[in-house]
């Protein structure tokens, strides 16, 4: 493959920031005035000229300036991209916000979404916690109506289950709280295959009780992605590359797809770490629905334990070096808490 001369790759980035501001074609007297740059129109015309017919930038229309490609995205943030760290005061306030809401695990979710999607200005996507082996924490039964039952039902790690289901008696709230607190301490920290093992001695009540509670630990073991909160859906929307709406519901059916979704993070994180970040761009040959966007996502939580999935979907023309300090900071921060949680 031709290599980028160092002046190329100057242009490249000057290029790729300035659309990224603008959303328009960049020329070549622009770069000469914006950024005094000491070379002429001419040469940058030429060096544009060549960085096209190598892949690395396009011309939308024939007197237009030009745009970069997925080519010269992808080159952009392997080679020459510059990660600031968050600021101070942005750090300490989203981490004060975590830290309010640590005793509400579903909260971390949601604020985590809301974090990335404010901070990105895009669409942001969450999965809880997961782990393959779950393992029992804490359980609640609520009485409905009749002989309905809500079951409320904590994994280790913070993974939330909720069934109802009906008994073949009605049974008083008391009787309910008192299963549930035995339950509690019989099966404290204890995975499928070890329930199976317990001899309960329970009557009909318990044992239907215990049945739900066996089907829906078998449900999450299935699961490659635990509960998934989204924010920021209009931000994609209100880009003006997505001025044909079809092409952004299109990007975000993946997220409300289930088996598309987790397809696309088991494959994005094969053999990776948590805290790495991967950046997807125009969806790498692979996921037609992600051609006009960037896909910036990272793992968080316990590595081989427990482990959940944030990041940001934006047009491929989007600021990537705040995108991914913003999308590491909240990985990180998730993964400290879910630790403290897993302690207690």
């Amino acid at each position: 493959m031709e290599e980028l001369t160092e002046r190329q790759k100057l242009l490249l980035s000057l290029i790729v920031h300035e659309h990224t501001l603008t959303a328009k074609p960049v020329g070549s007297t622009m770069l000469v005035r914006q950024y005094s740059l000491p070379i002429s129109s001419a040469t940058i015309r030429n060096e544009m000229t060549a960085m096209e017919e190598m892949g690395y930038l396009r011309q939308p229309h024939t007197s237009a300036g030009r745009v970069p490609t997925e080519k010269g995205y992808r080159f952009f943030v392997s080679n020459l991209l510059q990660q600031p760290a968050l600021p101070t005061a942005t750090r300490n306030t989203i981490t004060h916000q975590f830290y309010q809401a640590r005793q509400q695990l579903d909260e971390w979710f949601r604020l985590a979404a809301a974090v990335l999607a404010k901070q990105a200005q895009a669409a942001s996507i969450v999965t809880a916690p997961h782990s393959k082996k779950v393992a029992f924490k804490h359980l609640e039964l609520i009485s409905t109506r009749a002989s309905q039952v809500l079951m409320v039902l904590v994994l280790v790690g913070g993974e939330i289950r909720q069934q109802i289901f009906s008994l073949d008696e009605i049974v008083t709230q008391q009787r309910l709280s008192n299963l549930a607190a035995e339950l509690n301490t019989l099966c404290q920290n204890c995975t499928l295959a070890q329930l199976e093992k317990l001899d309960l001695s329970l009557d009909d009540v318990g044992n239907t009780v215990m049945a739900v509670i066996k089907d829906q630990m078998q449900l999450s073991e299935r699961l490659v992605t635990g509960e998934i909160y989204l924010d920021g859906l209009t931000n994609v929307l209100a880009e003006p590359e997505f001025a044909d709406t079809e092409q952004a519901l299109s990007a975000l059916s993946l997220f409300e797809e289930r088996n598309k979704l987790d397809d696309l993070l088991s494959r994005s994180f094969l053999g990776n770490e948590v805290g790495d970040v991967q950046v997807l761009i125009g969806g790498e040959g692979t996921w037609e629905e992600l051609r006009q966007c960037s896909l910036i996502l990272s793992h968080y939580g316990i590595q081989d334990q427990l482990t959940g999935t944030l990041g940001i979907l934006g047009p491929m023309r989007m600021p990537y070096g705040n995108a991914i300090s913003t999308v590491r900071f909240v990985a990180n921060l998730l993964s400290d808490l879910v630790a403290e949680n897993l302690m207690e």
